[in-house]
């Protein structure tokens, strides 16, 4: 058992050591390309440049993290004043011309970069979860609040790169598998780190491929 925690307690230091060395490097690399994409989302539609979003982080059986979470704004302002919160479909008219080249190309997703500077997300974990489908997604899938307990939640993960965004429940309900096979390969430092390279290789393909949405 003492081994166990041990190899844990290695695991968490060394991914977030990493997290932090890649996140501050990758906000330095990216910031010329940054600057283009807050052009871009200015001259295509009114509204701030960044979108934040309450999110649930980390969370234990006892206790639920919650985080805001920063992307570029990929919808029209106040997209969901009528709708209220619900998934994105394909073709969504809430999404504005430039944004969907953001979500395809997956270029939405870096100032989370923040996040992960300031210890809220990892570059690779679950995707993080909005409160407000939070219960209805417990109530609905078996093992759903699991697959997040004692791992925060990343920008990529196996579940995204394998899927995409959520769309509806059945798209949520077909990640959990997902994440909780990353969670088992966080058991030992071997497949910890040959997880995270395929992962990681693969998001560079679908953000190449343009396969978000």
């Amino acid at each position: 058992m003492t081994t166990n925690k041990s190899t844990r307690a290695s695991i968490w230091c060394g991914k977030r050591l990493f997290d932090l060395t890649a996140a501050c490097f990758g906000l330095l690399i990216l910031s010329p390309i940054m600057l283009l994409v807050a052009l871009a989302i200015k001259v295509n539609s009114r509204g701030p440049i960044f979108y934040k979003q309450l999110r649930v982080g980390k969370s234990t059986p006892e206790k639920m993290m919650f985080f805001e979470i920063i992307k570029f704004r990929t919808m029209y302002q106040d997209a969901e004043a009528r709708s209220g919160a619900v998934w994105a479909t394909e073709d969504d008219p809430r999404i504005t011309p430039v944004g969907r080249f953001l979500r395809k190309t997956r270029l939405d997703e870096i100032p989370q970069l923040f996040n992960v500077v300031k210890g809220e997300m990892s570059l690779i974990g679950p995707r993080p979860e909005r409160p407000s489908f939070y219960n209805k997604l417990e109530n609905a899938i078996p093992f759903f609040a699991d697959r997040t307990y004692g791992v925060m939640p990343g920008i990529t993960g196996l579940a995204q790169v394998n899927q995409g965004y959520d769309t509806c429940i059945d798209d949520v309900r077909r990640k959990v598998g997902f994440d909780h096979s990353y969670a088992l390969s966080l058991s030992s430092v071997r497949s910890w780190i040959a997880m995270d390279l395929s992962i990681m290789t693969k998001t560079i393909v679908v953000m190449v491929d343009g396969r978000g949405r």
